[in-house]
C-alpha cells in the first residue's frame, strides 16, 4: 500500500530532479523520481522514455522495452519512444530489429542525426556479428518470414528462419577478445572485476564452498566471468576500438567548438539553467538546486562580457538562487555569504532591484538566526526600495516580529499598524490578519488588554472569511 501512495512534490519537480540525477549518473536515485513522476502523471510518454533510459543504463533491458514500447501506445510516431526503443533493442543484441526502428525513426523525423546514427551503428554491428552481406546464406524455405521477437505481430506460431553460415558466426566467435591490453579497452572499469574473479579461481577450497543457498562459489565465478567476456564481445561488434579513439577525438573537437558558444546558444542554456534550478527549488529539492546553481555560476564566470552582456545581473541571479537554497537546507552562514555576494555585486553593478532583493534575503537569514537588530537594520534600509503595498506589508511585519521577539512592543505595535495600513490598501485578508494579530499581541504585551481583544475579535472574523481554521483556534 505505501508503494501505491501519492508521493510529496510536483511532477515537474520529479522529472527535474530525475533528468539531473541521471546526468550525474545516479541512475537508481534517477528511476526512483521517474516512478514517482508516473504516479502523479500515469502514461506520461516523456516520462516512460526517461525511464527506460534508467532501466537501460541499470541493466534492466526488459523494463527498458516494456517503457519503451508503453510510450509509443498512445502515439506510434512519438520519435522519442521510437528512438529509445531502437536503443534498448540495440544493446539487447537485436541488431536487425533495432535497424527497423532507427529505420522507422529516420522515415518519421530525417532531420534528426540520432536515427542516422543508429542506422549506422546497427548496420555495422551486424557485418561485425555475421560477415558481410556476401556471406549470408538463405535456405529456401516456404515459411522464412521476418517477426520481431518483441512481439510486433501477434501471430505466436511464425518464426524467423534465417539461417547464418555457422562456420564464420563461430570463427568470428573464435576471435574473443584475450589481449588484456585490448579487454581493459572494451571492459573498462570492470576490466578490474574480471582480473578479481579470474584470481578467485585459483583459491579451491573457495570453489568448493557453496552459498547459503546451495550453489556453489565456482558457479558464480565462472558466471561473472562469462558475462564479462560476452560484454567485451558485445562492446567490440558495436564499438570496435579504432571507433573509440574516432569519437574520442569528436569528443574533443566538440569540447572546444562548445567553448565558442553562439550568443543563441548561451542565452538558451541560460534561461533552461535558470528554469530548472527555480523548479528544483521550488520542487523542494534545495540541494540539487544549489549544486546546478554553482555549476552554472563556474560556466558563466568563464565567459566573457561580450558573450553575455548581462553577466553582473546573472551572477547576482545565482548567488541569490544558492542563498535560498542554502537557507533551505539550513545552512544559514553559507545562506548570509551567498546573500552578501549578491548584494555586493548589485552595488557595485549600480542594479537597484537587485540590491532590493539581497536586502530582503539577508534579513530573513539574520531574522533565522535569531540576530533580530541586525535583520530590522537590513530590512529599513530596504523600505524606501520597496515598489508596492503587498511588499511594504510583509516588510513591516516581519520587521514588528523582531521587535517582538527583541520585547519591544511599542515598535512592534507601530510596524503592526503600518503592516495592517498597507494590507488594507493591496485588500489583502490574508496579510490583514497576520497584521492585526502582530497589534493584538504587541498590546497584550503592552498591557492595553481592551484593544487586544477588541483586535483578535477583528482577525477572527478575518480567519472564518478565508477559512483559515488553524488561525481561527490560535486566536480564540
Amino acid at each position: 500500500a505505501a508503494a501505491d501512495s501519492v508521493p510529496i512534490g510536483t511532477f515537474l519537480g520529479f522529472m527535474a530532479e530525475g533528468t539531473l540525477l541521471f546526468q550525474r549518473g545516479d541512475y537508481s536515485k534517477a528511476l526512483g523520481c521517474f516512478n514517482n513522476a508516473l504516479k502523479l502523471r500515469a502514461g506520461d510518454k516523456n516520462c516512460l522514455v526517461a525511464r527506460s533510459k534508467c532501466y537501460l543504463k541499470l541493466g534492466d533491458t526488459e523494463n527498458s522495452l516494456k517503457d519503451a514500447e508503453a510510450s509509443l501506445q498512445s502515439d506510434k510516431t512519438f520519435s522519442k519512444g521510437l528512438y529509445q526503443k531502437a536503443e534498448t533493442l540495440y544493446t539487447m543484441g537485436d541488431f536487425e530489429f533495432a535497424l527497423v526502428f532507427y529505420h522507422r525513426g529516420s522515415r518519421l523525423r530525417p532531420e534528426l542525426e540520432s536515427f542516422r546514427l543508429g542506422i549506422e551503428k546497427s548496420q555495422e554491428a551486424i557485418v561485425n556479428c555475421i560477415g558481410s552481406p556476401s556471406s549470408i546464406k538463405l535456405e529456401n524455405r516456404d515459411d522464412l518470414c521476418f517477426i520481431s521477437r518483441q512481439a510486433e505481430s501477434n501471430k505466436a506460431n511464425q518464426k524467423l528462419q534465417l539461417k547464418l553460415a555457422k562456420d564464420q558466426r563461430c570463427a568470428w566467435k573464435s576471435k574473443s577478445v584475450r589481449n588484456p591490453k585490448t579487454e581493459r579497452q572494451l571492459l573498462g572499469e570492470l576490466y578490474a572485476d574480471k582480473a578479481y574473479l579470474e584470481k578467485l579461481l585459483k583459491d579451491e577450497d573457495l570453489m568448493e564452498s557453496s552459498t547459503k543457498e546451495g550453489i556453489k562459489v565456482l558457479d558464480l565465478v565462472l558466471g561473472g566471468i562469462s558475462y564479462l567476456d560476452t560484454r567485451s564481445e558485445f562492446w567490440q561488434q558495436q564499438k570496435p576500438i579504432y571507433a573509440r579513439v574516432k569519437e574520442q577525438k569528436l569528443r574533443k573537437q566538440r569540447w572546444i567548438r562548445d567553448k565558442k558558444q553562439k550568443p543563441a546558444d548561451i542565452g538558451r542554456y541560460i534561461v533552461k539553467s535558470m528554469e530548472d534550478i527555480n523548479m528544483l527549488l521550488t520542487g523542494d529539492a534545495p540541494e540539487e538546486s544549489c549544486k546546478k546553481a554553482e555549476r552554472v555560476l563556474k560556466t558563466i564566470q568563464g565567459w566573457s562580457d561580450n558573450e553575455v552582456p548581462n553577466k553582473n545581473e546573472l551572477i547576482g541571479n545565482l548567488y541569490s538562487c544558492m542563498g535560498n537554497a542554502q537557507l533551505e537546507m539550513g545552512q544559514l552562514q553559507e545562506a548570509l555569504q551567498s546573500h552578501k555576494m549578491d548584494l555586493e555585486g548589485a552595488r557595485r553593478s549600480d542594479l537597484p532591484d537587485a540590491v532590493s532583493r539581497a536586502l530582503g534575503n539577508i534579513g530573513r537569514v539574520y531574522a533565522r538566526m535569531g540576530k533580530f537588530q541586525q535583520a530590522i537594520d537590513t530590512w529599513e534600509e530596504k523600505i524606501p526600495m520597496a515598489k508596492s503595498s503587498l511588499e511594504k506589508t510583509w516588510l513591516f511585519h516581519e520587521i514588528g516580529q523582531c521587535y517582538m521577539e527583541l520585547n519591544k512592543a511599542e515598535e512592534a505595535q507601530n510596524y503592526g499598524q503600518k503592516s495592517l495600513q498597507s494590507a488594507d490598501e493591496e485588500g489583502d485578508v490574508q496579510w490583514q490578519l497576520h497584521a492585526t494579530v502582530l497589534v493584538a499581541q504587541a498590546q497584550v504585551k503592552l498591557r492595553s488588554y481592551q484593544s487586544a481583544i477588541m483586535n483578535f475579535e477583528k482577525a477572527l472574523e478575518k480567519a472564518k472569511l478565508i477559512h483559515d481554521e488553524a488561525a481561527q483556534k490560535a486566536i480564540i
